[in-house]
């Protein structure tokens, strides 16, 4: 069994859909509507994001509250990380240290996305 599908509320699903497809690797060819008004966009990996827009604010949300990409190279997160802050969008959190490079962002909504790599653990 593998998590392939999250959905998140959005004030906004075209402003969403760049934000992930620009940053995420989320395909935008691959976004598909329904009645309901949400759109999923899909990634290489086949992962869904349902992104359904919703009247007035999404929040406050629990501070905890997020979820990730793990990339295969602390470079990686490195490249992302300055991309995302030369384009003015906001990290509220990182860390480089030598097991462990990461960083939060805030999407267009405030759901809080983190990009980390780690030291593989031993039989990954």
């Amino acid at each position: 069994m593998q998590l392939t599908h999250l959905g998140l509320p959005v004030r906004d699903e075209q402003t969403s859909r760049r934000f992930y497809c620009e940053y995420f690797g989320f395909d935008p060819a691959s976004a598909q509507r329904y009645d309901d008004g949400t759109v999923i966009i899909r990634n290489s990996a086949g992962f869904d994001l349902a992104l359904h827009a919703v009247p007035g604010e999404i929040g406050p949300l629990p501070d905890f509250l997020h979820f990730g990409f793990r990339l295969s190279e602390p470079a990686e997160v490195r490249s992302l990380l300055g991309r995302l802050a030369a384009d003015g969008v906001e990290i509220i959190e990182q860390f480089d240290e030598s097991g462990l490079v990461s960083f939060k962002c805030l999407d267009p909504d405030g759901h809080r996305v983190e990009v980390y790599w780690e030291t593989p653990v031993s039989g990954e």
